[in-house]
């Protein structure tokens, strides 16, 4: 297939994020001579947004490439052939949460191994200002979304296999809560796609919260966590649903979290190869207690001074449970001019149950855990940091200062 000529500036989406896509092969090689060919079928999926009523991209294309080392103007680029018109690609990705997909397209492709796949988005330009844009939650105004120059969302693959005579169904979690980055007091944001590709499988785990909490507009997110690190997130329906679809197969915690309640996790939920897990049906749906929040907050530097602030950082707040897991409670990128941070973190306990076959968990408050978080800073290319913070009688500021 013929790459489309690049007679635009295509305009930056995002961070370059890892990730590892290891598929059954029948035969192919990386880079070498390709013997037949396979398809590739892309869609389009999101974790949740958070504090936002509707995040919309425009999609341009979907491109592929066997080197790891190409760049956007390197040949050798494969595009897929996008489903519907253009008025179609203009997706709001709050759409997408729930297991829900946006089919983007298909393209066959010589067998082998593939490394990269770059998602392009349409340009914010005078004719279409809104291509990319978000609307703040309780708001009207649809703000558009920024984004860094010369640069696209791209994914460094791992063993991408496509075999020949068959069709690899992969899908693209586009995570909206970390892509979107507030620029100071300027009242602008910046989109820096953060994205993972995934196997299409229909496996997973899918139960359901309380009403109480989804009828009085509560957003509930729920998320698959292993070692403390999220697999897969989503939110609840207005009927308490949720479904963490496309996970692989393993034990996993569920963590889930509203504003004003406390966290409740319910740990070593299995995951089969072959079908959905559910935790609990809607006559047993989970309820979380209220609690009261406080506020962790600060900066993130270079350097033991104040001067060089590191605006690239994410800030993450973790619970270490009583006989484990660690789990995630929340995170939230720095401020991308002033990179400063503040996550609202519950302070009563949080409840742990053990999943049961039968549907039925028995939550237990694990009260030596209550307002204790460990918060961690992550950068590109910087040593992680971490600080244990007590949060059950006060407000804290802590400030994270990265070596040079």
């Amino acid at each position: 297939m013929t790459v489309h000529p690049t007679t635009k500036k295509r305009i930056g989406q995002g961070v370059l994020a890892a990730a590892t896509v290891a598929l059954a092969a029948c035969g192919g090689g990386g880079g070498g001579e390709a013997v037949g060919q396979g398809t590739l079928r892309m869609a389009l999926t999101d974790a949740p947004a958070c504090g936002y009523d509707h995040v919309w991209v425009t999609v341009d294309r979907v491109r592929v490439h066997q080197g790891d080392a190409a760049d956007e103007n390197t040949g050798g680029w494969r595009e897929i052939v996008l489903a519907g018109d253009a008025s179609e690609r203009r997706i709001d990705l709050l759409d997408l949460t729930n297991g829900k997909l946006k089919e983007l397209g298909q393209i066959d492709l010589p067998a082998g191994q593939y490394r990269q796949l770059r998602l392009v988005l349409a340009e914010n330009d005078p004719a279409n200002p809104l291509a990319n844009a978000v609307q703040l939650t309780g708001s009207t105004t649809e703000l558009p979304l920024d984004s860094p120059s010369a640069q696209q969302s791209g994914l460094k693959l791992k063993n991408l296999e496509i075999s020949d005579g068959q069709t690899t169904d992969m899908v693209l979690d586009f995570d909206a809560c970390s892509s979107i980055v507030k620029a100071g007091n300027s009242g602008k944001y910046i989109l820096k796609p953060v994205l993972t590709l995934l196997p299409r499988a229909q496996t997973g785990i899918q139960g359901y919260v309380s009403t109480t909490l989804t009828m009085a507009g509560m957003q509930v997110s729920v998320s698959a966590q292993q070692g403390g690190a999220v697999v897969r997130s989503t939110v609840s329906d207005k009927d308490g649903l949720f479904r963490l679809p496309l996970l692989p197969a393993g034990n996993y915690d569920l963590v889930i979290t509203a504003s004003g309640r406390s966290t409740a996790v319910v740990t070593g939920v299995p995951v089969t190869a072959t079908s959905m897990t559910s935790v609990n049906d809607s006559a047993k749906p989970i309820l979380l207690p209220t609690s009261a929040e406080r506020v962790a907050s600060g900066s993130t530097y270079v350097g033991s001074g104040t001067a060089t602030r590191e605006t690239e950082a994410t800030v993450a707040a973790s619970q270490v449970l009583t006989g484990g897991p660690t789990v995630l409670i929340a995170r939230t990128p720095v401020d991308a001019s002033m990179a400063t941070w503040t996550l609202k973190l519950p302070v009563e306990a949080p409840d742990k149950a053990a999943y049961s076959s039968d549907g039925t968990l028995s939550f237990e408050a694990d009260t030596s855990a209550a307002g204790q978080y460990r918060l961690q800073a992550s950068a590109p290319s910087r040593t992680t940091l971490t600080e244990d913070t007590d949060l059950s009688t006060a407000d804290q500021v802590v400030d994270f200062h990265f070596a040079p």
